[in-house]
């Protein structure tokens, strides 16, 4: 018994000195139900963390003590918050947070001002902190599958961002701000309560090449009358080119503006 206990020890001490050498933790799928302890104990080696398809319901506030983890994947686990601690990951630059129960986020979620990815579809979110908007090197965000009814006026402060997924939300309008949004290639919005999107979208976000608008009550003809909409057209399909030449296979969905006829 003792042999077996030495064993699990040394394993776990070479499983320790393998995160600490390399900056990368992956536990993908190991039943954990707390984030662990040794873990948080690597403080300034962790790099990346993986901890999908777990358990695990709480994110500890120690975690603050990461200061140079770049990548935090915790997909498809049972939180159901952030601490306000996770705005000391000062070097954060991917955050993954689908597939669990957070119902909101911390205002100190505006303090990660290097992130550039946060997805946290299939949640509960009812709505986005203000601060948001002071994630200026933000290029994606994901909040699909939520219960989003607005997105925040700040989201235009997101200088950076270049894809915003929300779709299957109950979102009605999107802000003004939208249009600050040079940087925006693609915005989807499918399965929403949209009735109109802002007047000078299609002409002020001169990156757009693809909206998709699926699901929600604004016509077709409206989309067509906008101003910007034959540039929009344009890149849309100068990029839908681009893909062929590239033997890209691509659906029959992304033939059209992802406005339902």
């Amino acid at each position: 018994m003792g042999c077996t206990s030495s064993k699990s020890v040394d394993s776990k001490t070479s499983r320790t000195a393998r995160w600490r050498s390399t900056g990368i933790v992956g536990l993908r799928d190991s039943k954990l139900k707390t984030f662990p302890d040794e873990v948080l104990d690597l403080e300034r080696s962790v790099r990346t963390i993986d901890l999908t398809r777990n358990k695990i319901v709480d994110i500890p506030m120690d975690i603050g003590k990461l200061v140079n983890l770049q990548r935090l994947v915790l997909a498809e686990n049972l939180i159901d918050r952030l601490p306000m601690h996770v705005s000391k990951l000062e070097s954060l630059k991917v955050m993954t947070l689908d597939a669990n129960r957070i119902t909101s986020l911390p205002d100190e979620l505006g303090q990660l001002v290097r992130l550039e990815r946060l997805s946290i579809s299939k949640n509960s979110l009812s709505y986005l902190p203000e601060t948001i908007g002071s994630l200026r090197n933000l290029v994606l965000l994901n909040v699909s599958n939520n219960k989003l009814k607005s997105l925040p006026e700040s989201v235009g402060s997101c200088f950076s961002l270049e894809e915003l997924q929300a779709d299957d939300n109950s979102i009605e309008d999107l802000p003004e701000s939208v249009c600050n949004l040079v940087h925006l290639k693609s915005l989807c919005l499918d399965n929403n309560n949209v009735k109109q999107i802002p007047t000078n979208l299609l002409k002020d976000c001169k990156a757009l090449q693809n909206i998709s608008l699926h699901g929600n009550p604004i016509s077709m003809d409206q989309f067509q009358q906008m101003e910007g909409f034959q540039e929009f057209e344009a890149r849309r399909k100068k990029k839908f080119d681009k893909q062929i030449d590239s033997n890209v296979m691509i659906s029959s969905k992304g033939l059209d503006e992802g406005v339902d006829h």
